[in-house]
């Protein structure tokens, strides 16, 4: 009798999923965890497996259609006596957090779009067809869209009160991100305490560290120092690891240092997440950054590297600015921004000298922690990123 298996969910955020690829036609004999299918969804692309052996009666799906997370994707017969049904509420199969699926391994000329990218299109009145894709493996991107749209007619225009304009529909990773800040600004009281720090010290470390062996073949930046420094004092400034269970009436502290890593991308804004921080070395953190970085820039990012933050660091680099108030990643009760480091007059022993100084700002969930206990962790924070030589 068949087997009905539903698209799990497969993704904090992930209503629906793009049918890339079928591994298996109907009629076919399978194994269980023998992989069925690839699914792309907003943020990554998986390869989902088999639960059951038997025999593929239907497909919920042809290649290029979008399916709902919990709608029926493949039958199959296991010559059971009943039918049989994932849940509704079926939750991702552990080995969905597989390594990502080249998108080089095209076997169609089919176009290579996400969801989102394929609504945005349908609106837009853009045959993707058409469109070259420079993303990616070939994949189609927003500004692939609005080169296309300003080269060719794509429908009657809207006339403008003032003047030209253009119009974006509100959708897929730009939705999401707006509908999390918006639950973070509705759920969370910030509040937001800036300090700056001298940094001389650090920049000298990290001038030293570059050529060594040790961090031969990584992009060494700032963060990884930051994010070994936070680790530390996390530990002794539990609250600001924590997480408000408001069903249960508890405040989470929780024992293990995962620490998000806000990164632009041409999709929108990602999390990945470096794990255990306070457990690796700073070589290897600085590696494990370097690599999930260039993974974002790729949209190869795989889905277990975006869960599980308990604290997240945001920097712009370079165009950091002065000073900024980030948004907490919610459920998350603290988030760090990190700003440039430029050379600036400042006083020391009664004399003006030049040194090398960054701000930082963290922005709290004020229901969690209290003003006095968040300058407090910053100003450690900052003591270690001052006198890096004591230990990150």
């Amino acid at each position: 009798m068949p087997y009905q298996f539903r698209l799990p969910d497969i993704g904090e955020g992930i209503v629906e999923g793009e049918v890339v690829r079928w591994l298996v036609r109907i009629g076919d004999e399978i194994e269980e965890d023998q992989p069925m299918v690839e699914v792309m969804t907003d943020k990554a692309t998986v390869e989902i497996p088999s639960p059951v052996k038997g025999r593929v009666v239907e497909q919920g799906g042809k290649e290029g259609d979008v399916v709902q997370v919990g709608s029926v994707l493949v039958v199959i017969d296991t010559g059971k006596a009943e039918i049989e049904s994932e849940p509704d509420h079926a939750v991702a199969h552990p080995s969905l957090h597989g390594p990502p699926i080249s998108r080089r391994r095209r076997t169609t000329a089919r176009v290579l779009a996400t969801p989102a990218i394929r609504r945005l299109a349908k609106q837009m009145k853009i045959d993707l067809e058409a469109v070259k894709g420079t993303g990616p493996g070939g994949r189609i991107t927003r500004e692939d869209l609005t080169r296309a749209q300003n080269s060719a007619p794509v429908g009657e225009a809207v006339p403008a009160a003032v003047g030209p304009t253009e119009r974006i529909p509100y959708r897929g990773i730009r939705r999401r991100i707006g509908d999390h800040m918006l639950q973070a600004s509705n759920h969370a009281p910030h509040f937001t305490y800036v300090e700056e720090a001298d940094v001389t010290e650090l920049v000298r470390m990290r001038q030293r560290a570059q050529g060594s062996e040790e961090f031969q073949g990584v992009r060494l930046t700032y963060l990884p120092y930051i994010l070994k420094a936070l680790a530390h004092e996390l530990k002794r400034h539990p609250y600001l690891n924590a997480r408000l269970d408001l069903d249960a009436g508890e405040i989470e502290l929780r024992k293990y240092y995962n620490i998000g890593i806000a990164t632009q991308t041409e999709e929108g804004l990602t999390v990945p997440v470096i794990r255990n921080v306070d457990q690796k070395s700073l070589p290897e953190v600085a590696r494990e950054i370097s690599q999930v970085s260039q993974l974002a820039r790729e949209g190869n990012l795989k889905l277990e590297h975006l869960q599980g933050s308990t604290f997240t660091v945001t920097s712009l680099g370079a165009l950091g600015g002065i000073v900024a108030t980030p948004i907490v990643n919610y459920p998350e009760v603290a988030i760090l921004g990190v700003h440039k480091i430029a050379p600036r007059p400042v006083v020391r022993s009664g004399r003006i000298v030049i040194r090398e100084i960054m701000h930082l700002s963290l922005s709290q969930d004020h229901r969690v922690v209290d003003g006095a206990v968040g300058a407090r962790f910053l100003q450690d924070v900052i003591a270690r990123l001052e006198k890096p030589e004591n230990g990150l």
